[in-house]
């Protein structure tokens, strides 16, 4: 079993940046797939990015060209890297893995972009 631990949600003005930080319990290198998906309140969960070995990483539509994914197997994380944000940003984001055909998930972290 991998438990997955986000960090460094906050409050931050529009057009601010944000590093979110998922870490996980073990290595990382034989999950191929991990992904960050966000909450807004009152909203279904939808899909930010994904990054997959070999693959290009996909983005939301709503976040290409401010959001970046990216993985450091040695430290075990996922990263986050949210520029430019908006209010419609705001959300908990959530750190994802699929490992053996099952999604793990972590407790999310509150991301809220407000003046």
């Amino acid at each position: 079993q991998v438990q997955l631990v986000e960090s460094g949600g906050g409050l931050v003005q529009p057009g601010g940046s944000l590093r979110l930080s998922c870490a996980a319990s073990r290595s990382i290198v034989s999950i191929n797939t991990m992904g960050w998906y966000r909450q807004a309140p009152g909203k279904q969960r939808e899909l930010v990015s994904v990054i997959t070995t070999g693959r290009s990483p996909i983005y939301a539509d709503s976040v290409k060209g401010r959001f970046t994914i990216s993985r450091d197997n040695a430290k075990n994380t996922v990263y986050l890297q949210m520029n430019s944000l908006k209010p419609e940003d705001t959300a908990v984001y959530y750190c994802n893995a699929l490992l053996q055909g099952r999604y793990l998930w972590g407790q999310g972290t509150q991301v809220t972009v407000s003046s």
